[in-house]
């Protein structure tokens, strides 16, 4: 259901409005299409970040995990005594 509605926009803005409906949209058509993009772009750009927060998040704990591994296989297959030669730079 559509309700009317009263906006009121800049003369420079209005005259943008007017050269993209052109002869094929109304003002109104025009406004509500643009808006409607707008809402669902925001929703998009919502749903990405959080799924970026999630990929980082789990990016973090495998790091994490990884890092762990690669301490042990350190420890267990090179000896103190090799491991303190590489890593004092000698």
């Amino acid at each position: 259901m559509k309700q009317k509605t009263s906006i009121t926009l800049s003369s420079d803005i209005l005259a943008r409005v007017d050269d993209l409906a052109g002869s094929e949209l109304s003002r109104s058509a025009l406004i509500e299409q643009v808006l409607r993009n707008y809402f669902r772009e925001r929703a998009r750009s919502q749903v990405e970040a959080r799924d970026l927060e999630r990929i980082n998040a789990a990016a973090d704990r495998l790091n994490s995990e990884a890092a762990d591994v690669l301490e042990y296989q350190w420890r267990s297959l090179i000896p103190a005594s090799r491991r303190s030669l590489l890593t004092s730079g000698s």
